[in-house]
């Protein structure tokens, strides 16, 4: 081996360890941060990406247009952040204490609200984290003179990322029937973020592990029956997509399987028995506000405008809208028992409302005036 050969081997080497030490500083960093896990993985994704093609072919994105018009962007991630080689996938949990998602499914006169939005919206909060996050990156890089001209960018959820695919390829977890991720220690409460970047960092090993076996309880337990096989979700029959990313009225064919879920629907990780241990935050802005995790559907219903942005002020409720709001509400208060109060008020806003809202409440007035006793709401997919 020449000098020259010798010395540049000696400098990649050299390299690799550094990178290596910053690898293990951003487990540390992270933690400080409040995540729970972080993950390292090349770009490319290949298989998914033909899936999600597929997926996208079939329709089932419904009018989640911007899933097909940004799908360049998730194939190719170096148009997000030039010269894009790693993602760095980190993972929080969101669980609250104490608030019961099965009792209060259960509990017909109560507003079951998904408990990853009960507290404060986690985009903003996770958003903050990870830009201090790709900050120490970018310091520690050129504090070290390691990398000439680190580039990194911060994603949370919105963003045109596949990032189920990033955090199983990262070792976060593996994908379960229902198309989340499934983490052995920490079932599947948990947001994911990204980090794009242009520092080529050790990378970790993805997950290849089988967490569901024969177990099928998410897909029989989901009231709409939303998926047409296991792990893939036809978003357009989800009460998620129908009760937040909807702007049109709910079909009538699911209504009834809505039940008491007025914003999202957690009944596939409710039932998912890697969920049974799962533990809660430690997030206090994660934690409920305005006891929105057990509210009677009434008081809800009988907020005004006002109240609606007061108390969903900094919450990922607040997108809805009032309307979406109201419309949701009532087609919980058509599912609810029989009760004159709820009579009364569907009967009160139906004398000022209009289109969408005038068709949903008279729909619950409707049911509450000729209600039969408990329900059936679970249905199934046309052959």
């Amino acid at each position: 081996m020449t000098s020259e050969a010798y010395q540049s081997q000696n400098i990649v080497m050299a390299a690799q360890n550094d990178f290596t030490e910053l690898r293990n500083l951003l487990n540390n960093w992270a933690q400080d941060l409040g995540f729970q896990q972080v993950g390292i993985t090349e770009t490319g994704l290949d298989e998914d990406l033909v899936r999600f093609r597929e997926w996208l072919a079939k329709g089932y994105h419904g009018s989640m247009q911007w899933m097909q018009e940004n799908a360049a962007l998730r194939e190719d991630p170096s148009l997000l952040v030039p010269g894009a080689v790693r993602v760095i996938s980190l993972r929080m949990n969101y669980l609250p204490d104490d608030t019961h998602p099965i009792k209060i499914l259960k509990s017909s006169e109560k507003a079951y609200i998904s408990r990853y939005s009960l507290g404060r919206d986690y985009h903003k909060l996770i958003r903050k984290r990870l830009a201090q996050l790709a900050k120490q990156l970018e310091a520690y890089c050129t504090d070290n003179q390691l990398f000439g001209d680190a580039q990194q960018r911060a994603f949370v959820d919105s963003a045109p990322v596949l990032e189920r695919p990033y955090a199983e390829k990262a070792g976060l977890g593996s994908t379960g029937k229902h198309t989340l991720i499934i983490n052995r220690d920490a079932g599947s409460w948990f947001f994911l973020g990204e980090i794009i970047t242009n520092i080529p960092l050790p990378v970790d090993k993805a997950s290849k592990e089988d967490l569901c076996g024969e177990c099928d309880a998410c897909l029989k337990v989901c009231p709409t029956d939303a998926f047409p096989k296991p792990y893939q979700l036809d978003a357009r029959r989800c009460i998620s997509y129908l009760t937040i990313e909807n702007k049109d009225a709910i079909p009538l064919e699911f209504r009834e399987p809505i039940g008491n879920r007025v914003f999202g629907c957690d009944d596939c990780q409710a039932i998912c028995p890697w969920n049974k241990q799962a533990p809660t935050t430690a997030e206090t802005d994660f934690q409920p506000r305005h006891e929105l995790d057990s509210s009677d559907l009434l008081r809800l219903f009988l907020w005004s405008e006002d109240e609606f942005l007061k108390f969903t002020e900094g919450s990922a409720i607040r997108r809805i809208g009032y309307e979406r709001w109201l419309r949701n509400l009532s087609v919980g208060l058509g599912n609810a028992p029989k009760s004159e109060k709820i009579i009364e008020a569907l009967k009160m806003r139906l004398a000022s409302a209009e289109g969408m809202l005038h068709e949903h409440f008279s729909w619950a007035l409707d049911r509450q005036l000729h209600f039969k006793g408990m329900r059936k709401r679970k249905i199934k997919r046309k052959p």
